[in-house]
């Protein structure tokens, strides 16, 4: 998740030296400038001896890089394209295919796709791996570089060659680049519910879902029996938007608190600082969530589920309680750096165990929900750690095996359900709809009040 206001400022780099046994480590404290020392040498000796002339800017942006490769893998360096790239994602549009993408050993593993893009209507899933682009094999070249050449102007077309683990073969996609516009709410009623989707936080993504509440209650003239707030595939945002559409179901309460590398200083969002009480008139809510759900997204399921504003349904989360600032070092390069870690109202952290649903609901209207593993912060390299996650087994407890959810993708298909997790969540629900009904017939009937 990355903050709305850029730091602003020059921020200076200590590059760490290679190991060497002349000096000890209590040395190397004393005295870190013997680390800048040692790394000047090499890097003299290198653009000196080096079998072929070597690019001095080469140089400089291998060691940076390399220094933040030691940390978490949400931090990094940005160069003109890379912080141009991050500053219109922020904006909420630019030119690609529309993937959520991590390395894996030097592969290019896709955790997700957006909804509606290309690549989602191309038929990628998460858990699979794209090795060529173009026929061309990208395996162990840079994540940056990858994404770099998946991303273009709209209307041009990339090969995508995708390995999915459970299928033999490799197979070839041919996809043409789009605008990924992340003006990122839609909403529509479906059976008087209103089912709100947000595929990412980007500027105005909580004024946008005050909008579709309202929307949703003109289009009825009434109020809805419930809203189901749909966050899967979304990989995040802006921490401030992700407070503004917590804030919009909530009439009070913290939402999430900030703590970086000094414990003592805690910052802290509460609902009603942006919007003022629970625009819904507290009717039900449920939100949907699956692996690809990450980072601004935990943030919303996990302060509904601790205010208990929310039913959480669908498949446990990506896990990335971490907080990115984005540091200018020019007016075309910045840094991305991990700064904080994030915490939910109860005190709990997101950080590599995600939010667990209160009722696990695979997506078994898809075929290859079986096979396909799922990708999470758990899984990547140098991931911060969560000292506090249980050894909890029921961490991925999915649903798969529940009696209630043995239909087929065929079964289901010819009930017209393609979307069995977001049926699921209309039927609880309606369910609960006519329970609440219920219950006020029998009020009125007594004169008592529950």
């Amino acid at each position: 998740m990355y903050r709305k206001t850029l730091a602003t400022g020059i921020t200076a780099f200590v590059i760490g030296a290679l190991a060497t046994t002349s000096l000890t480590a209590q040395q190397r404290k004393d005295d870190p400038l013997r680390d800048m020392d040692e790394f000047i040498a090499v890097y003299k000796k290198v653009r000196a001896n080096y079998v072929d002339k070597v690019d001095d800017e080469q140089l400089m942006k291998g060691a940076i890089q390399g220094m933040l490769n030691t940390l978490d893998p949400h931090s990094a360096f940005l160069d003109e394209s890379n912080f141009r790239d991050l500053q219109t994602q922020i904006e909420g549009e630019y030119g690609g295919l529309g993937l959520s993408v991590t390395q894996e050993d030097g592969a290019v593993k896709v955790i997700a796709p957006t909804a509606d893009t290309p690549a989602d209507k191309a038929g990628i899933k998460a858990g699979d791996y794209i090795t060529h682009l173009d026929g061309e094999l990208i395996v162990g070249d840079s994540i940056d570089d990858a994404v770099n050449r998946m991303r273009g102007a709209p209307g041009t077309s990339i090969k995508l060659t995708i390995f999915r683990p459970g299928r033999e073969e490799p197979f070839d996609l041919t996809l043409t680049r789009a605008i990924i516009d992340l003006k990122p709410v839609k909403w529509e009623v479906k059976d008087k519910i209103g089912v709100i989707t947000i595929t990412g936080f980007s500027e105005e993504t909580g004024e946008d879902v005050v909008a579709a509440i309202k929307g949703i209650e003109r289009q009825l003239g009434a109020k809805p029996q419930g809203y189901i707030v749909d966050l899967r595939s979304n990989p995040g945002g802006i921490l401030e938007e992700a407070v503004k559409v917590s804030d919009a179901f909530l009439d009070k309460g913290e939402i999430v608190s900030e703590r970086g590398r000094d414990k003592v200083v805690v910052s802290r969002w509460f609902a009603e600082q942006a919007i003022k009480g629970d625009v819904t008139g507290g009717k039900p809510v449920i939100v949907l969530v699956d692996a690809g759900s990450a980072s601004a997204s935990e943030i919303v399921a996990g302060a509904l589920q601790d205010h208990r504003r929310a039913l959480v349904m669908g498949e446990r989360s990506f896990g990335k309680g971490s907080v990115q600032n984005v540091l200018p070092l020019s007016r075309e390069t910045g840094l991305r750096l991990t700064v904080a870690r994030y915490h939910l109202p109860s005190g709990r952290s997101v950080q590599e165990g995600g939010v667990k649903p209160d009722v696990a609901v695979p997506q078994i209207s898809d075929p290859d929900y079986r096979k396909r593993v799922a990708v999470r912060e758990s899984d990547l390299r140098r991931h911060l750690v969560n000292e506090n996650l249980a050894d909890d087994k029921s961490l991925e407890s999915d649903g798969k095996d529940d009696p209630r959810f043995a239909m087929t993708p065929e079964e289901l298909k010819k009930q017209g359900i393609e979307d069995f997790q977001l049926h699921y969540a209309m039927q609880t629900l309606e369910r609960l709809g006519t329970k609440g009904a219920r219950l006020a017939e029998t009020s009125a009937k007594t004169g008592k009040r529950n």
